[in-house]
């Protein structure tokens, strides 16, 4: 009974999200700039929890309080803190910037952006490409989660792949109906939904506990190191190199940055990104301490298991423990439904379009996108089954990945002097470095190349620095094309 009680809470759960994507479909216009964009209406309640949901994946469900769980709270800094405040900057450094540019241009996808202002289209497909790239290891961990979540639920009675499966179904009908009003739409319900319930969660364990000194006493009891700053995991170099990789990363993420064309004014995105560090900040401060406090509690959390739905187990009711579980998987949902929305506009407007079938009709490139975005969703299935590292490794890998491109893009909106070819050499050089280091890690006849230095820095803060440098040198060395257009980005802020 209680087996199928967790199995319908899930299930009902996720099927509620896909009726809403219904609603929005039928008041949906069947263009692409609604489809991708929803017409660039989205007011600011939704525009907030969208983004925010749109980032409530796995990497924070699960990964971040595992993370807590094994190496201590500063997790909170790193997530909570640092890259709360420093993505909100970048908000506004690129993200206003953008929303002026492509208001006035009606651009829907970065890669359209750049493309049409250095009249490229091998750097459009170029963007295009490299996020698609680092998009897949991304949706891959969300059904890694999904997978973990439900073996955890269940105490096995679903297998791995069950989970994984059930979430890469509804991801793929939710994408093929909603579109991004419908994914708004469902992610503002589930961001508050979320929002709510962890700290239903963190304050039941709390209770449970004997209040937050007896579970903050009984952590540091059964790992005094808790109790003081940096040292193990926490060294300078990896809280420097993963705030700023992750911050930067998920400006270039194909479903954050198209976010920013999607606001109905200036105020609009101005406000969005003034609350944005308050709301994450009230999101992972009680995800990860339930991760921490988890420690000093005697639960047993079995290797390659998730923290939360095992401690949450023992100690709430096993509906309370489903409903956070399927909130979880929905938010997992709400981030794989953006990252393929957005990546399927990368493909069919980047790359699809201008390269393969210039002269395609908006309906050949709608069924062109739904096919792509099965294809996609189910090689990040198959690959997911083997699970190629923990929840933070993957993710981190590709919020890595995406940093490397946010340079490149600053210098792009800010300086008119930049030139096609510093855009490519700033973009591809420093991306097949990375790729090399990627690789060397997961294939065995590509010699190991070292992912981090002395000290835990990340050498990704290395290949944006060379990023930067590529960028700047090579289009001072080069002279700008004609067929590219700086003016296009000469727009004036409010």
């Amino acid at each position: 009974m209680t087996l199928g009680l967790s199995l319908g809470v899930v299930v009902g759960y996720l099927v509620a999200a896909l009726a809403l994507g219904l609603v929005a479909y039928r008041v949906s216009e069947s263009t692409a700039e609604d489809y991708y964009l929803a017409n660039r209406s989205i007011g600011t309640l939704v525009l907030l929890f969208t983004t925010f949901a749109t980032l409530l994946s796995a990497f924070t469900f699960f990964g971040g309080p595992n993370l807590a769980y094994a190496a201590g709270p500063e997790w909170l800094i790193v997530m909570g803190t640092l890259d709360g405040v420093l993505f909100a900057v970048l908000w506004y450094v690129i993200g206003y910037k953008q929303w002026l540019i492509g208001a006035r241009n009606g651009y829907v996808t970065l890669g359209e952006m750049l493309g049409d202002r250095f009249g490229s289209t091998g750097l459009r497909a170029l963007v295009a490409g490299v996020s698609l790239l680092w998009l897949f290891p991304y949706v891959m961990l969300q059904q890694m989660g999904a997978g973990e979540a439900l073996v955890g639920l269940t105490n096995g009675a679903v297998p791995y792949w069950g989970g994984a499966a059930l979430i890469t179904a509804f991801m793929i009908l939710y994408v093929a109906v909603a579109g991004l009003r419908g994914v708004a739409w469902t992610d503002t319900l589930q961001g508050l939904f979320m929002l709510s319930v962890v700290w239903i969660a963190a304050a039941w364990l709390v209770s449970s506990l004997g209040g937050v000194g007896a579970a903050t006493e009984g952590m540091l009891a059964a790992r005094p190191e808790f109790g003081s700053f940096g040292g193990g995991t926490y060294t300078p170099g990896f809280i420097i190199s993963t705030a700023v990789t992750i911050a930067f990363g998920v400006t270039m993420f194909p479903q954050i940055n198209q976010r920013f064309f999607v606001a109905k004014s200036a105020a609009t995105l101005k406000r969005s990104f003034a609350l944005w560090p308050v709301l994450v900040l009230l999101l992972f401060l009680p995800a990860f301490m339930l991760g921490a406090w988890a420690a000093g509690t005697p639960v047993t959390v079995p290797e390659n298991a998730n923290v939360l739905p095992v401690v949450l187990g023992e100690y709430t009711p096993a509906w309370f423990t489903a409903l956070v579980i399927a909130g979880a998987m929905a938010a997992m949902m709400s981030s794989s439904d953006s990252m393929l929305l957005s990546g399927s506009s990368y493909f069919t407007r980047d790359v699809y379009r201008p390269v393969v079938n210039a002269d395609a009709s908006e309906r050949r490139e709608a069924w062109v996108a739904r096919v792509g975005v099965a294809g996609f969703a189910a090689l990040a299935f198959v690959a997911s089954l083997f699970r190629p590292g923990t929840l933070v490794e993957v993710g981190g890998t590709a919020f890595s990945g995406f940093a490397l491109l946010a340079l490149p893009v600053i210098c792009a909106l800010y300086w008119p002097r930049t030139t096609r070819t510093g855009m490519l050499a700033g973009v591809a050089v420093p991306q097949v470095a990375y790729l090399a280091v990627v690789l060397s890690a997961v294939v065995d006849a590509v010699p190991t190349l070292p992912r981090t230095v002395a000290g835990g820095w990340d050498v990704a803060l290395g290949l944006m620095a060379l990023s930067a440098v590529l960028t700047v040198g090579v289009s001072l060395l080069t002279a700008p094309t004609e067929e590219g257009d700086a003016s296009r980005f000469a727009v004036a802020g409010d």
